[in-house]
C-alpha cells in the first residue's frame, strides 16, 4: 500500500497591518475574551466567584480525576518506550546528520532554568514537611504521620510530584512540537502537533480552538506559579523588614494579606514586563544567569549548615521506594465514594444508623484531611457512647473517600499545575533541542531534572524535617505558613549577619524566579497568538502582561487572599488540554510509525 508524505500544509493566517499585524486576530480576540470575561466575573461577584469555581472544581474532579492520573502515567511510559525503540529513539529532531544547536552543559541549565524555579523555592520545605503529616499511607492509617516512620511514604509521593511524571507532562508536549517543527519545517504552535490525527480539519476554526486552550491553560498555569511566589516574597520581605501592614496577623502565624499581595504583584508584574519589552536575548538570559548563581549558595548554605548526612540518606532510601511503587504511582487512581456505596458497607450496615446521623458519618469517614480522633470528636451527639471498635470501623469504611479527597486534592492540582505549565515550557524545551536524538530529549529532560528536583527536596525539605524531629523547631516549621517555611527553616540554621544575608538573596532569587516565569509566558502566549513566531510586537507583550496581572489580583481576591480561587480556576482550565495532550502522544505515535514506514520504503519525508 502506499504511503502518502505526511501533512505539512498548516495555514495560520495573521493580519498584515492594524493593531493586530503579525497576530492571528481569532486566537488574540477569544483568549482575550475569555480572560476578560475571569476578569469581570471575579471583580463584580468575588464572594461568589470563589465559591462557584470551588464547587465546579469538585464536580469536575468527581469525573475526571482518574483521566488526569491515567493520562499522566500514560505520558510516562509513552516517553520511556518510544525512547527505548530503536527504531524511533535514535530519530534526530531536526535535518537528518544535524548537531544540537547547544551543548549538552547549556542544555541542562536552560532547562533547569525554565522547570524549576518559583515551585521549587516554595515547596523545597513545603512540600516534604506537607506530605510527611499526610500521604495516603497516613490516610489509610498504615503509618502515623510526623513520625520517623512517616518518612519513606512522604518522599514517595514528594517524588511523584516532582519526579518523572512531572516531568514527562512537559517532555510530552515539547517532543511533539519539536519533531514537528525541526524534521517537518511547520509552525511551533499547539496545533500543529495534532496534523497527524485531523490533517487538514486543522487549518479549520478547530485549530484556533487548540491554539486557545493552550493560550488559556498558560495564564491560569503561570498565574498559580506567580500567585505561589508572590505570597512567599512577601513573606520574606517580612521576615527581612516586620512590615506588619502587609501580613494577616489574626491566625496561628502571620500569613500575606490581601494589600501585601497585591502590592506584591504589582512590583512583580511590572518587572515582568518591562523584562518580556526588551526580549529573550536580554531579560530572560540576563536573569536566568543570576538564578542559577542564587540557587548554587543557596542549596550549598544548606549543605554546610542544614542535615546533609540526612538528607543523603533519606534521597538513597526514598529514591529506591519510589522506584518499587512507580507502576502503582502511575495508574492508582481513586474515584469518589458515594454516599451509597458507603452505606453499604458491612461495618455501617452493622450499624443501623438513622439518615441524619449516615449523613453526618459519611461527611467525617470520607474527609481525606481527618484523623480517626477527629472523626470521633465530629460524631453527633447521638454516637457519643459509640465502642472505639465501631467508631474505627466506621471510619474505615470511609478509607476510599478519603484517598480520592486526598489524590484530588494533592496529585491532581500538581497534575493540573504541571499539565497548564506545559505550554510554556514545552514550547522551551522545544526551543532548545534541536538536533538531540528523541532518546537524548525523553531521557535527558525526564530523568536528569528529576533527579536535581530530589536533591533539592532532600536537602531543603529533609533538613527542615530533621529539625522537626530532633525538637529543635519545636514544631514551628510545620506550623508557618507554606510559603514562610523555608525563611523559618533558615533561622533555625543560621543567625546573625549570615541569616540576614541569605533571607534577603532567598527573596531576590525568589523575584527573579517570578519575574523569569511571568515573561516568558507573556513571550509564549504572543508566540502562539503569533501564529508560532519567536519574534512578536511590544504592545501585545505590554497588553497581555497587563491582563495577567488582572487575572491574578481578582483572583487572590476572590479567594480571600488565599490561593483557592486560583487553584480552582487552574484546574479547571487544565482538563482541556489534558485532553490536547493524550490526543498530542496518539499523534506523535503516529507520527512516529508512519516515518518509519517512509524510511524504511524509501518515500521522500516533508519538505523543509
Amino acid at each position: 500500500m502506499a504511503i502518502k508524505p505526511p501533512f505539512t500544509d498548516v495555514d495560520i493566517p495573521t493580519a498584515e497591518q492594524g493593531f493586530y499585524e503579525g497576530h492571528s486576530i481569532p486566537i488574540a480576540t477569544i483568549s482575550k475574551a475569555i480572560m476578560v470575561g475571569i476578569v469581570l466575573w471575579a471583580l463584580i461577584w468575588p464572594l461568589s466567584a470563589g465559591a462557584q469555581l470551588s464547587s465546579f472544581k469538585w464536580t469536575l474532579l468527581e469525573g475526571f480525576n482518574t483521566f488526569y492520573v491515567l493520562s499522566v502515567g500514560m505520558f510516562t511510559f509513552f516517553l520511556f518506550v518510544i525512547a527505548l525503540i530503536p527504531q524511533t529513539g535514535k530519530r534526530v529532531l531536526g535535518e537528518e546528520g544535524e548537531k544540537p544547536e547547544f551543548s549538552t552543559f547549556s542544555w541542562f541549565a536552560m532547562m533547569f532554568g525554565a522547570g524549576l524555579g518559583v515551585g521549587l523555592m516554595v515547596f523545597a520545605t513545603a512540600e516534604p514537611l506537607g506530605l510527611w503529616g499526610s500521604n495516603p499511607e497516613t490516610v489509610t492509617g498504615n503509618v502515623e504521620g510526623n513520625t520517623v516512620e512517616g518518612l519513606q511514604a512522604g518522599y514517595r509521593y514528594t517524588f511523584l510530584h516532582y519526579g518523572f511524571h512531572a516531568w514527562a507532562i512537559y517532555v510530552a508536549t515539547g517532543l511533539s512540537l519539536c519533531y514537528y517543527a525541526y524534521t517537518r519545517g511547520m509552525p511551533l504552535t499547539i496545533r500543529t502537533a495534532l496534523t497527524p490525527l485531523f490533517g487538514r480539519f486543522i487549518n479549520s476554526p478547530f485549530g484556533h480552538v487548540v491554539d486557545v486552550v493552550g493560550v488559556v491553560a498558560t495564564i491560569l498555569g503561570v498565574s498559580v506559579t506567580i500567585g505561589f511566589g508572590v505570597s512567599q516574597f512577601v513573606d520574606g520581605l517580612y521576615a527581612i523588614t516586620g512590615m506588619e501592614w502587609m501580613m494577616n496577623m489574626t491566625g496561628d502565624a502571620p500569613a500575606p494579606a490581601t494589600v501585601g499581595l497585591i502590592a506584591g504583584l504589582v512590583v512583580i508584574m511590572g518587572l515582568s514586563i518591562l523584562s518580556a519589552v526588551s526580549g529573550v536575548g536580554r531579560g530572560i538570559k540576563w536573569l536566568s544567569n543570576a538564578n542559577l548563581v542564587m540557587s548554587f549558595i543557596l542549596i550549598m548554605t544548606f549543605v554546610i549548615f542544614g542535615s546533609f548526612v540526612f538528607a543523603m540518606t533519606t534521597y538513597g532510601t526514598a529514591l529506591v521506594d519510589y522506584i518499587l511503587n512507580f507502576l502503582y504511582l502511575s495508574f492508582g487512581a481513586h474515584a469518589p465514594q458515594s454516599l451509597e456505596a458507603f452505606a453499604a458497607a458491612p461495618a455501617v450496615l452493622q450499624s443501623g444508623l438513622s439518615g441524619e446521623d449516615l449523613a453526618a458519618v459519611y461527611g467525617g469517614a470520607t474527609n481525606a484531611w481527618g484523623s480517626l480522633d477527629g472523626f470521633r470528636d465530629s460524631l453527633p451527639a447521638s454516637m457519643a457512647e459509640l465502642p472505639a471498635e465501631t467508631s474505627a470501623a466506621l471510619y474505615a469504611a470511609g478509607t476510599d473517600g478519603r484517598l480520592f479527597g486526598w489524590q484530588a486534592g494533592w496529585t491532581t492540582f500538581y497534575w493540573a499545575w504541571w499539565i497548564a505549565f506545559a505550554p510554556f515550557v514545552g514550547l522551551f524545551l522545544a526551543r532548545i533541542s534541536r538536533g538531540r536524538t528523541i532518546r537524548e530529549f525523553v531521557l535527558g529532560a525526564v530523568i536528569a531534572p528529576s533527579l536535581v528536583c530530589f536533591a533539592w527536596m532532600t536537602i531543603l525539605g529533609g533538613t527542615a524535617i530533621d529539625l522537626e524531629l530532633s525538637g529543635v523547631a519545636d514544631g514551628s516549621i510545620i506550623a508557618a505558613s507554606n510559603t514562610a517555611k523555608l525563611f523559618v527553616t533558615l533561622g533555625h540554621m543560621i543567625d546573625g549577619g549570615l541569616l540576614t544575608g541569605i533571607t534577603i538573596m532567598s527573596v531576590v532569587l525568589i523575584l527573579t524566579f517570578l519575574v523569569t516565569s511571568a515573561d516568558s509566558g507573556i513571550l509564549v502566549m504572543n508566540t502562539i497568538m503569533s501564529g508560532g513566531q519567536a519574534e512578536t510586537g511590544i504592545r501585545h507583550r505590554i497588553i497581555w502582561g497587563v491582563i495577567l496581572t488582572a487575572v491574578i489580583a481578582v483572583l487572590l481576591i476572590a479567594g480571600g487572599g488565599g490561593m483557592d480561587a486560583l487553584s480552582d480556576a487552574m484546574i479547571i482550565g487544565a482538563l482541556p488540554f489534558t485532553i490536547i495532550m493524550v490526543l498530542m502522544c496518539i499523534s506523535l505515535g503516529k507520527a512516529l510509525f508512519n516515518d518509519h514506514r517512509r524510511t524504511k520504503h524509501g518515500v521522500a519525508e516533508p519538505a523543509e
